[in-house]
């Protein structure tokens, strides 16, 4: 299939210039720091739970491959330029080469995942929406445990207490929600061009 099945972004905004992708690029980061701002720590890892996952995976399917991608990049760079973006307001280059600037990574590229997934329809149904919010999760687990063992020189065990194990419960309720709010948005979206 094409990727004429188009992201919710066109649907809702057909006709886009520059200036509307600049505007939705930005917005997209800026969600993602408004929900990384949602968080809080175990005390045992150095990684909080946050609101970003949901965030990257609605904002990446959402707009699709280039601008989901576009926007976690920016979010990205800002942090690392000292904009308090990243969680509990933390900003730099120090915080991006910490333990958790693996999962920082992994919001691009699973951004960039779930939006080339969505551009081929793969958000359209229920079904096929979780199974891209679990490959998005997947993907952000990998570099961020990836990271997190080189960076605090583990073993793959604790990696996995202080990256994984903590957060998988709360993952799969992200990733529900996200795929939920995707079909119903389709469905309201095609709703409103029928009138």
């Amino acid at each position: 299939m094409q990727a004429q099945a188009a992201t919710l972004r066109l649907a809702v905004v057909p006709r886009g210039g520059l200036l509307t992708d600049v505007l939705l690029v930005c917005a997209g980061a800026a969600f993602v720091a408004l929900c990384a701002q949602v968080s809080f720590h175990l005390g045992f890892t150095p990684v909080p739970i946050t609101l970003q996952t949901f965030a990257v995976l609605l904002v990446g399917t959402a707009y699709g491959a280039a601008r989901g991608t576009a926007s976690l990049l920016l979010y990205m760079l800002v942090g690392i330029a000292g904009a308090p973006v990243y969680a509990d307001q933390k900003h730099g280059w120090d915080v991006f080469v910490g333990s958790t600037g693996g999962y920082i990574v992994g919001f691009v590229v699973a951004a960039a995942l779930v939006g080339w997934l969505a551009e081929r329809g793969w958000d359209r149904r229920f079904s096929t929406s979780v199974s891209v919010m679990l490959t998005g999760t997947v993907v952000i687990y990998a570099f961020g445990l990836l990271w997190l063992h080189h960076n605090l020189d583990v073993s793959w065990a604790t990696a996995l207490e202080y990256g994984l194990y903590p957060f998988v419960a709360g993952d799969v309720i992200k990733l529900y929600l996200a795929a939920l709010a995707l079909p119903g948005a389709w469905r309201l979206v095609e709703r409103i061009k029928g009138r």
